[in-house]
């Protein structure tokens, strides 16, 4: 099977990388600096690539292992912030949760010594009794923490603790199913433009309360918040009016400090919401994405996978009809379709 990655930095069209997957491939995911591949696929096998010279219009992709240690489809995949080593969570329709490590080893070729990686398990994660359909790193300020959200309906947080131990409570998030998730950002809005109060990172820009938005089979978003009291994960909104079908899709967008937050939605019914809070405690507005330029809410497909560039300003979104499109604002506040690629 073929992976296609787009290449930002040139306008060429996107790369295809054969990688020799055996079933359809579900996710592929660069790591925090662009130089790992990692890909996963219904052949249940997850696969990681060297990326060589990866400033050069078209850098080559070398594999370097592939990991074994799902029994189902591998849906999502997901690296962890490089502060906490070289470490890459997946999951799958078998109920598991693999969080893997890369590790160093010398090994002797013609007399020298020579250092050789590989992967390990560090976790595996069994609690939850159906499919695992998403998975996503916490931001970094956070620690090492993995949220999670299954077929089961429920929503599990792993947490790393310092003596190596692993917390995970669980909680019903959508019950007749879970299909995404995504951490809002850790700065609050408005943290460049108001007085640095209350700060606890080493930036000096003020932390949020942890938060993630999840997607359900009941069409709902829905927006959880820590409470930093008891520990308990409590429901701080639910964005009931965007969708008649089930969700695929969130995704929040990085957050710069900004006084607006975003908060995208992609689902079965072809629909594509870019949902904007204004400050901490503005009401969400909904903004519907029109593919047809004309009126029409609708994608020709189902949407399965959205994502936002690294500033925040620009969403990608990949629809079943096989096209990957690119919107962005415009200064009236309306969303407009900047670029489309056909696989």
């Amino acid at each position: 099977m073929v992976a296609s990655i787009n290449n930002a930095s040139s306008a060429h069209a996107p790369l295809q990388i054969e990688t020799n997957h055996e079933d359809m491939i579900h996710d592929a995911q660069m790591d925090y600096y662009g130089k790992r591949l990692a890909t996963c696929s219904s052949d249940k096998v997850i696969k990681v690539f060297d990326v060589i010279d990866p400033s050069a219009v078209e850098p080559k992709y070398q594999l370097i292992d592939t990991l074994k240690g799902h029994d189902g489809p591998v849906w999502q995949i997901s690296w962890a912030h490089p502060k906490f080593g070289s470490i890459l969570a997946s999951c799958s329709y078998d109920g598991k949760v693999v969080v893997w490590r890369e590790t160093t080893n010398g090994t002797s070729t013609n007399n020298q010594r020579q250092p050789t990686t590989s992967w390990e398990k560090i976790k595996e994660h069994t609690l939850h009794s159906a499919s695992v359909n998403s998975i996503a790193w916490a931001p970094h300020e956070y620690g090492p923490i993995l949220a999670c959200a299954s077929s089961d309906g429920r929503v599990s947080v792993l947490s790393f603790n310092d003596d190596g131990s692993w917390d995970a409570p669980l909680f019903t998030a959508h019950p007749i199913g879970c299909n995404s998730i995504s951490w809002a950002p850790p700065k609050a809005p408005s943290s460049l433009t108001s007085p640095l109060n209350n700060s606890n990172s080493n930036s000096g820009a003020p932390i949020e309360t942890k938060k993630f938005a999840t997607g359900g089979c009941d069409g709902l978003v829905k927006i959880w918040a820590l409470n930093s009291k008891t520990g308990i994960w409590e429901l701080s909104e639910s964005l009931e009016s965007g969708h008649t079908d089930w969700i695929r899709d969130v995704a929040y967008a990085p957050g710069i400090g900004l006084n607006r937050t975003y908060l995208a939605s992609a689902g079965q019914d072809r629909i594509v919401n870019v949902w904007t809070q204004d400050g901490t405690r503005g009401a969400w507005k909904q903004h519907m994405l029109d593919p047809t330029g004309c009126g029409g809410n609708r994608f020709s497909g189902p949407v399965w996978r959205l994502s936002w560039s690294v500033g925040g300003n620009v969403l990608a979104v990949t629809a079943g009809d096989g096209k990957v499109t690119l919107w962005k604002e415009n200064l009236k506040g309306r969303w407009d379709c900047v670029s489309e690629m056909q696989q």
